[in-house]
C-alpha cells in the first residue's frame, strides 16, 4: 500500500470505517467494532486520537471534575479525559515511529470501552 501512512494502512487492516477528512485526518465511526466517533490526526512524531465525551455539566461541576480525574488515574488504560472549552473529550497520544497495529488498535478500542462504560456514570451529572 505504497504512499499511505501507517495510520491509513492500518484502519485498512483493521477493518474500520473511515474518512479522511483532511490530510493525515481520518474520522473513525463504526459502530460494529464498537468504536464511536472519534477523530485521527497524524502530525508526526505524533499520532493524536481524539473523541468527543459530552458537554461538562454547569452544576455540580466540582464533583464530575472530582470524577474525571478519578476515571484518568484508575480506569483508562489508554489516554485521557480533557477539557475542550466545555466539552469533556478522551484523547491519547502515540508516537508515530514505533507505533504498531496492535498498540494502535489498542488504544482506538481503549478509547471505545471507556466511553461505553463511564458514560452511565457521568451522565449522572447532566441535569434532566
Amino acid at each position: 500500500m505504497a504512499g499511505l501512512t501507517k495510520v491509513e494502512d492500518y484502519l485498512i487492516d483493521l477493518g474500520i470505517s473511515y474518512e479522511e477528512i483532511a490530510p493525515s485526518t481520518w474520522l473513525i465511526e463504526d459502530a460494529a467494532k464498537g468504536l464511536p466517533r472519534m477523530v485521527v490526526s497524524l502530525a508526526e512524531p505524533i499520532v493524536l486520537i481524539r473523541a468527543d465525551a459530552m458537554k461538562a455539566p454547569g452544576e455540580n461541576r466540582e464533583a464530575f471534575f472530582a470524577e474525571l480525574l478519578k476515571l484518568n488515574g484508575e480506569d483508562l488504560l489508554h489516554g485521557a479525559y480533557a477539557l475542550d472549552g466545555d466539552e469533556v473529550v478522551i484523547v491519547d497520544t502515540l508516537e508515530y515511529a514505533t507505533m504498531d497495529k496492535a498498540e494502535f488498535e489498542a488504544s482506538l478500542d481503549a478509547i471505545g470501552f471507556a466511553l461505553t462504560e463511564h458514560y452511565p456514570l457521568l451522565s449522572r451529572f447532566m441535569k434532566n
